[in-house]
């Protein structure tokens, strides 16, 4: 319970850094959450920034039109960019998609919107509580940091994005299968060879146990 509650904790932080790098240089943490949060991104800061400045910049191109009807999130990793929610029509969709593609610096767009109305703060409470459990997991189960792992968790469909290595992705696929609430699994991680994550990690690589159990399915972008 003890070990469930500190990762729960964890799994939070980092949720929250996203949030937190646009208002301070640097978040040092102490605790029982100090070994995952010194986990490095494995993006660099001028990234990391680009990928900020992207989200805000798509979320501007809604056009005036679909935006009453629309609710939609924006999440770019390594200038990869995901748009999740809902939207009026595939006309909608797919105008918001055309309109994202322009964004400076966004390499590749991988246009979520499902045809439906808004959901609600009941849903998306629900999502966010499955986002918090998921990450926990990550951290429990030892084998992936949570670090290298951003999770978007949209009307119970949990998406994966991140750079990681053939291993880590099917473990954290693995896990996110098998976290309650967990309706499906898409993945849009970015996997790389490992000779390439060393590099960019500056370590030997932690290398994956064996996946738990699967039982959501998995859809690969």
């Amino acid at each position: 319970m003890q070990k469930t509650r500190l990762s729960l904790i964890a799994a939070a932080l980092i949720t929250a850094l996203p949030l937190l790098q646009g208002c301070v240089p640097a978040v040092i943490v102490t605790g029982a959450a100090v070994g995952v949060m010194t986990a490095h991104d494995r993006r660099s800061t001028g990234t990391q920034t680009d990928d900020e400045t992207a989200e805000w910049k798509a979320a501007q191109q809604i056009p005036e039109q679909f935006k009453s009807q629309t609710h939609a999130n924006f999440t770019s990793y390594n200038r990869r960019l995901l748009i999740t929610g809902e939207t009026p029509s595939e006309e909608a969709k797919a105008v918001i998609g055309e309109q994202v593609r322009k964004v400076e610096g966004v390499r590749e767009v991988f246009n979520e919107l499902v045809v439906a109305p808004p959901s609600g703060l009941g849903n998306r409470s629900n999502d966010s509580y499955i986002t918090s459990k998921l990450k926990a997991r990550l951290v429990d189960s030892n084998q992936i940091s949570a670090n290298h792992v951003k999770v978007v968790t949209e009307n119970t469909v949990a998406y994966l994005m991140g750079m990681v290595t053939e291993r880590e992705a099917k473990v954290a696929i693995a896990v996110a299968r098998t976290t309650d609430g967990v309706r499906k699994v898409v993945s849009v991680l970015e996997v790389l060879p490992e000779a390439d994550i060393r590099r960019i990690d500056n370590t030997a690589p932690g290398g994956a146990k064996t996946p738990p159990p699967q039982t959501a399915p998995v859809e690969t972008r």
